[in-house]
């Protein structure tokens, strides 16, 4: 990971990946799992804070390049870019499971433009929330992104178009490649 440096302010700590995945060293009765209130809480008191700091666009950034950030890296920790594309796709399927962020679902992927729908049920950062209106899952847009850049090396820009906080029962993304 990079340092981060605002203005004049301290250089914030810098782990690498591997360092930060070293969890069984620490939680050896606890593990990995813990649960999905917390996490949110984590997530939407950050979203909260950073609105109120910087203003939403800068918070949807902010969680979009974190989420851009660790499909990079998930991409190269979990997933084998040497696949073709459909097994490629079958292999984010099932890590995404093991992981439980969501189920995901392929619903289009033209491999000429690299244009491609995805859905997601049960997805980690929203299902089951309240309906509020607006799309939340900046992170995980970035963060199929992410896997996107890595694995076809073309730049993607991926925008959520439903979501569980819109009122519908997955969440569900468009990628496109950038112009």
């Amino acid at each position: 990971m990079e340092k981060v440096v605002k203005n004049e302010e301290k250089e914030a700590v810098s782990l690498s990946w591997d360092e930060i995945f070293r969890i069984e060293e620490g939680r050896k009765k606890l593990g990995e799992q813990m649960p999905v209130a917390l996490y949110r809480m984590f997530e939407y008191s950050l979203r909260d804070t950073l609105t109120q700091m910087y203003g939403k666009e800068s918070m949807i950034k902010v969680f979009r390049a974190a989420g851009e950030m660790a499909g990079r890296e998930f991409y190269k920790k979990n997933l084998d870019g040497d696949l073709m594309l459909n097994d490629f796709l079958a292999q984010i399927q099932q890590k995404l499971l093991e992981y439980n962020f969501g189920m995901l679902r392929v619903e289009k992927f033209d491999v000429q433009t690299g244009h491609a729908v995805l859905a997601v049920s049960e997805d980690l950062d929203c299902s089951g929330l309240p309906a509020s209106g607006e799309t939340v899952c900046n992170y995980d847009e970035g963060f199929i992104a992410g896997i996107l850049n890595a694995y076809t090396h073309k730049e993607y820009v991926v925008t959520e178009i439903d979501c569980w906080a819109t009122g519908d029962t997955v969440c569900r993304f468009d990628a496109k490649v950038k112009e």
